[in-house]
C-alpha cells in the first residue's frame, strides 16, 4: 500500500510540474513573437536594432515577406529590413488570432497581422495578411528562423513593388 501511494505521488508530482514548464515555454515563444512585432513597429519607425535582435543570424534562416520573393541568410535578411528601416515608413502591426505549437527547440507561430503602414504619399495603407513564424530555442532564447506572410497587393501598390 505504501508503495502504491508513493507511486501515485510521484506521478501527481510529475503530473504538475510539467504543465508549468510547457505553459512557461508558450509564455516564452508568445513573448518572443510579441517581440517580433515590436520590433518591426520600432523598424518602421527607424530603429535597427531591435529588429536585429529578434533574428537568428544564421545562413540558413528564411524570410518570405508581404513583397514577395524569399531571402535567404542573416546577411540577405538584414539587410532588406536595413532598407526598410531607413525608409521610415511608420505605422504598426500587431498580431491577432495567435496560434503557438511548441517543440523541444523550435516553436510555430501562426497569426494575423493587422495595422498600417504609411504609403510615401503620406497616406495609411491598411495591413490584414496571415503570418506564420518559426522559433528556435538559441542558447535559452527563442530566436526567429522563418517569417512567412501573404503577399499584400495594397503594399505593392502604396510602394510601386513588383510582387513575385
Amino acid at each position: 500500500m505504501k508503495r502504491l501511494s508513493l507511486i501515485v505521488l510521484c506521478s501527481m508530482l510529475f503530473a504538475c510540474t510539467s504543465k508549468p514548464t510547457e505553459t512557461m515555454q508558450t509564455e516564452n515563444v508568445i513573448a518572443a513573437n510579441n517581440s517580433l512585432y515590436s520590433s518591426l513597429n520600432t523598424m518602421f519607425e527607424g530603429d535597427f536594432g531591435p529588429i536585429s535582435n529578434v533574428w537568428s543570424h544564421g545562413d540558413s534562416i528564411t524570410y518570405m515577406g508581404p513583397f514577395g520573393g524569399k531571402l535567404v541568410g542573416w546577411e540577405a535578411i538584414g539587410a532588406d529590413f536595413k532598407q526598410v528601416t531607413d525608409m521610415k515608413i511608420g505605422g504598426s502591426i500587431r498580431p491577432e488570432g495567435v496560434s503557438v505549437q511548441i517543440g523541444e527547440d523550435m516553436a510555430c507561430v501562426s497569426c494575423t497581422e493587422v495595422g498600417e503602414n504609411i504609403g510615401p504619399d503620406g497616406q495609411p495603407v491598411q495591413v490584414r495578411h496571415r503570418a506564420t513564424n518559426i522559433f528556435r530555442l538559441e542558447n535559452g532564447q527563442w530566436k526567429l528562423i522563418h517569417h512567412h506572410t501573404d503577399i499584400a497587393e495594397q503594399l505593392e501598390s502604396a510602394y510601386d513593388k513588383n510582387l513575385d
